[in-house]
């Protein structure tokens, strides 16, 4: 829990609570799963135990409409009280990189650099003077891609994440555990002997066991540039660490108000206000994403990979910063303390802020911790 004052009408999506909003609050009797409604937050236990067992319903977003629910509080004291948890539980937490032309190039960089982000400019240049134009509208997996591929082997500029970029299967990783991922208001985790870092901020997929993608939220995929770029098989260093996947604020189920399209169409902006007087902003539009947020699933889960509690699944990002904090070339880093804001119109806005992963409260109640407190309660 952090010190963040975060104001209910910021936190929530621009129509406020017209669309089906769903959430979990840690309440005095343990985590529950929420609705959150114009005239407050409603205990949904009755309705499910655990978010991902809402997700498994036929309509979940008819179900939490027609499911009165016993009033707990109003928003604002939740989050006054620091109590909004993520809003996904048993749910498998996978992410998609790559997804974007600007996030590839900016791989490819890392890789080339070697972890070093002072040679990442002088080959930034290069690269986007090489392959920059070149790869912007290509179909992953076309023809097109496979002649690009030949192009750049002979060139010496080909990569493993142009394999996955313009290849025809996309990369899909296991970002963390199940129940790890901290909500709005929580510090998130920088691995303390990482030197250049950034976050990622995503559109997130919520999907259950049957590959129906039934609802979205927003997520951070915090993310190590050196460790990575110093070799992807460091990748599950890079990205896997106490604090380093947020989600938030809430799940918008897909009903009349929200709909695929939508996430298709969305823009995720974000926002850093640093302790030093730094601030930086950017956007990604998910109309420029290279594969369809359907077929990302769809190469997720299926007959070749089953997900019983279902998944919540980041998109991936266009968003690389690139701007100088401190020394001339050497690009964006955080600092312990900056504060990060994720929104986007029709999902709200997620709000963390930075610490090291061995410093901020470490992760304890897990899944199984969360069986035993159903049981008791005797929700299952």
């Amino acid at each position: 829990m952090t010190d963040l004052a975060l104001d209910p009408a910021a936190v929530l999506p621009g129509d406020g609570c017209a669309g089906t909003l769903v959430g979990r609050a840690a309440l005095p009797a343990g985590p529950t799963l929420v609705a959150v409604r114009d005239d407050g937050v409603f205990d949904l236990g009755a309705l499910a135990p655990t978010s991902a067992a809402l997700m498994e319903l036929d309509d979940p977003a008819a179900a939490v409409a027609a499911h009165a629910g016993v009033r707990v509080g109003a928003l604002g004291e939740m989050l006054d009280a620091g109590h909004l948890l993520a809003p996904v539980d048993l749910q498998a937490i996978k992410a998609a990189g790559v997804t974007f032309v600007a996030s590839m190039l900016e791989r490819v960089i890392e890789e080339r650099a070697g972890g070093d982000p002072g040679a990442a400019e002088r080959i930034r240049t290069a690269i986007g003077e090489e392959v920059g134009q070149g790869v912007e509208h290509v179909r992953p997996g076309s023809e097109e891609a496979e002649r690009l591929k030949q192009s750049l082997i002979g060139r010496d500029l080909w990569s493993q994440y142009l394999e996955v970029g313009i290849g025809p299967y996309a990369e899909v990783f296991t970002k963390a555990q199940p129940m790890s991922a901290v909500g709005a208001g929580a510090e998130i985790g920088l691995h303390p002997e990482s030197g250049w870092n950034n976050p990622e901020p995503e559109v997130v997929l919520v999907v259950n066991s049957r590959g129906q993608i039934v609802g979205a939220t927003l997520g951070n995929d915090v993310n190590l540039r050196d460790f990575e770029g110093r070799s992807a098989l460091l990748l599950g260093k890079a990205k896997d660490n106490n604090g380093s996947a947020a989600i938030g604020p809430f799940v918008r189920l897909f009903d009349a108000t929200y709909r695929l399209e939508d996430v298709r169409n969305a823009t995720v902006t974000l926002h850093i206000d640093g302790p030093d007087g730094f601030t930086l902003d950017g956007a990604s539009s998910l109309t420029q994403i290279s594969r369809d947020p359907a077929d990302l699933v769809a190469q997720t889960l299926g007959r070749h990979h089953q997900y019983p509690d279902g998944l919540a699944l980041y998109t991936g990002t266009m968003f690389a910063p690139v701007d100088d904090r401190d020394t001339p070339g050497q690009g964006f880093t955080h600092k312990v303390g900056d504060v990060v804001t994720i929104a986007s119109p029709k999902l709200g806005a997620l709000t963390n802020r930075v610490g090291l992963s061995t410093e901020i409260p470490p992760w304890t109640f897990g899944t199984g911790a969360l069986m035993r407190n159903l049981a008791a309660r005797g929700l299952l």
